[in-house]
């Protein structure tokens, strides 16, 4: 009689695990901040601000009115001429130029020799200077909006000398480059969003690393571990429901991060750059897929490395270590770009940072694409769960001391 109640608790024991976690869980603040509020919303809408502030501040140096201190100015009143119909504001002369640009008092000051204009009208070559400092990478659009004002004018003039003595403009210039770019609207945003597959990982990994904390080395902390492993219920079953929990808060966490950067998305002024950026349902549907297999991954990880912690304070430490793995693709590809090979799909985390990036672009990813990282990060994360059951058959994790 007794027989069949024990077969039932047994088959429903993944069940029962799973659905106590998540309602314990859902109670807890903590664990609600991280995995609804902190990653999936702050992230993206921090992102999108920085995007349009850095944008706008971009747009306003190309467009307004731009102050250039400038030495020298009565040598070349026909250069400062060209200078002011270019948006450019000559301003008075600084004594040192060089700290003038070292402490940021201007973005770049001209400087025009005495001899320029006696130069010039012998037909000789003549220099001017810009005072610039490259490490300040805002004054990079001012320094860049200078220089092709003043290069202009000179190709304008030594055009006009070349005709003034009879000969084609065209001599100077006996081979021409003719630029044939064949980057589209919505490739070229992946210059500006390629750290966007790291916010989804990152997204997961925060989505469930206090649940995965909690579920280990907090039961662990409170003793409440050994009498849940004295239950005549397999180990394994014990750690499916819990991974399944983790799960569930870790898809949750991609699934709202997805919605926000849909909406936040809108928002950001791409167009001016000529960029054209799409993160709607078709974009979000193929993260999801393509991150499915790295839930599970992450939260079996999470878990192995919190089940060696004794505290809950020290389990915050280890996956705070385990938290800079992510970061290495996005790395990876950012300071060593690399042709992308088909076997690279199938390495975890490489292969959905691959696949999101040529959705960024539009080109889309194939079925064997899909199929390769799918597999790889499927097997990663058996072994990940295999090694964490093995974990989990060891005495030594009911104990909290």
């Amino acid at each position: 009689m007794n027989t069949v109640p024990t077969k039932l608790q047994r088959s429903r024991a993944f069940l029962t695990v799973f659905l106590k976690e998540v309602k314990e869980n859902l109670r807890d603040r903590r664990t609600l901040i991280s995995a609804f509020l902190t990653g999936p919303l702050l992230g993206p809408v921090l992102f999108v601000m920085l995007i349009n502030i850095t944008l706008n501040r971009e747009l306003d140096k190309a467009e307004k009115p731009l102050p250039v201190p400038v030495i020298g100015a009565e040598y070349a009143p026909n250069l400062v001429d060209a200078l002011k119909a270019g948006g450019v504001v000559p301003g008075a002369a600084v004594a040192d130029p060089e700290q003038a640009v070292r402490k940021q008092e201007a973005d770049v000051v001209l400087r025009i020799a005495s001899n320029y204009g006696k130069a010039w009208r012998k037909g000789e070559p003549v220099q001017v200077e810009l005072f610039y400092d490259s490490s300040q990478r805002d004054a990079n659009t001012s320094v860049e909006r200078v220089t092709q004002l003043v290069e202009g004018y000179a190709r304008q003039q030594g055009a006009l000398r070349l005709v003034a003595r009879g000969l084609s403009p065209s001599t100077a210039w006996p081979l021409q480059v003719a630029r044939r770019d064949q980057a589209t609207p919505q490739s070229r945003a992946v210059l500006m969003f390629a750290m966007l597959p790291y916010f989804f990982v990152i997204t997961i990994f925060m989505g469930g690393m206090y649940l995965a904390i909690d579920l280990t080395a907090g039961e662990r902390e409170r003793q409440s571990l050994e009498p849940l492993f004295a239950n005549p219920v397999p180990r394994w079953k014990i750690l499916c429901g819990k991974l399944a929990a983790i799960c569930t808060f870790s898809t949750a966490s991609l699934l709202i991060t997805l919605l926000a950067f849909a909406v936040v998305g809108q928002f950001i002024p791409a167009e001016k750059l000529g960029m054209e950026l799409d993160l709607g349902v078709h974009f979000a549907a193929h993260v999801l897929l393509l991150m499915l297999p790295l839930v599970l991954l992450l939260s079996a990880l999470q878990s192995m490395v919190a089940a060696f912690a004794k505290s809950y304070r020290e389990a915050q430490t280890y996956l705070s270590l385990l938290m800079l793995v992510p970061i290495i693709p996005s790395a990876v590809l950012s300071f060593m770009p690399i042709k992308a090979q088909a076997w690279m799909y199938a390495v975890p985390l490489l292969g959905q940072n691959l696949g999101i990036m040529q959705l960024l672009r539009g080109d889309g990813v194939s079925a064997e694409q899909v199929g390769l990282c799918l597999a790889g990060s499927l097997v990663a994360a058996l072994i990940a769960v295999l090694a964490t059951i093995q974990l989990y058959r060891s005495e030594r994790l009911a104990i909290s001391v």
